[in-house]
C-alpha cells in the first residue's frame, strides 16, 4: 500500500470527507443518525490523507448499524464463521491504483458486540465505534491484516488516525485487538 501514485483528486478540502456517507440503522439503541453520520465523516476526513484514501468524484460508502443476529448471518454467509463479530467490510469498487468509487463498499457494525467489547476493553462506546469505523474504512480501501506486516501497517494507520481524532491507542492495553476478529 505504500507505493501508490498521487491521489486521483488532489485538493480535497481538509474539512470535507472524500465520499458521501449513507447511514442505515436497522436496530434500536444506536442513537441519532445525524450524529453517527458526523462521526463517520470525521473519521473519513482524518483518515483520507493519512491512509491515502483516494476516490472518484461522487463516491459513496454505506454504513449499516445492526445487531449481533444480523451480522452473524453475514459473517456465516460471507466468511464461513457462524458467530457475531464487531465489524464487517464489503469493498466493492477499487481499481489497481487504489482509487475507489463510485460505490466504495459497505461497513456493517453489530451493537451488542461493540457494547460488550467496549466494556471489556475499558473504552467508551464512541471511541470503540470510531476505531471500528476507521478499521472498516481501511478495509474498504484495500488494507488488511492477514500477515504480520500488513497487520502492523494497518494498526499503525489506525493508531495515527485515532490519535488525530483524540482517541488513545486502542492496542496499547491489548495485544490481541478485537478489531482483528474481522
Amino acid at each position: 500500500m505504500t507505493d501508490r501514485p498521487p491521489p486521483a483528486s488532489p485538493g480535497l478540502p481538509e474539512n470535507e470527507a472524500p465520499f458521501d456517507v449513507v447511514v442505515t440503522i436497522e436496530t434500536d439503541g444506536w442513537g441519532d443518525e445525524a450524529a453517527l453520520e458526523a462521526l463517520i465523516e470525521r473519521a473519513a476526513r482524518v483518515a483520507a490523507p493519512i491512509a491515502d484514501l483516494r476516490t472518484v468524484p461522487g463516491s459513496e460508502v454505506s454504513v449499516v448499524f445492526t445487531d449481533d443476529a444480523a451480522i452473524r448471518v453475514l459473517n456465516r454467509d460471507y466468511r464461513d464463521k457462524d458467530a457475531p463479530t464487531n465489524v464487517l467490510s464489503f469493498p466493492v469498487d477499487i481499481d489497481e491504483d487504489g482509487v475507489a468509487g463510485p460505490l466504495i463498499g459497505d461497513i456493517v457494525l453489530a451493537r451488542e458486540t461493540l457494547l460488550r467489547e467496549s466494556v471489556e476493553l475499558g473504552l467508551s462506546f464512541d471511541a470503540h465505534l470510531t476505531h471500528l469505523i476507521v478499521h472498516g474504512l481501511l478495509h474498504l480501501f484495500g488494507y488488511d491484516h492477514l500477515t504480520d506486516a500488513d497487520a502492523a501497517e494497518m494498526e499503525g494507520l489506525e493508531i495515527t488516525i485515532l490519535d488525530r481524532i483524540g482517541i488513545a491507542n486502542p492496542y496499547a492495553a491489548d495485544t490481541t485487538s478485537s478489531a482483528h476478529n474481522v
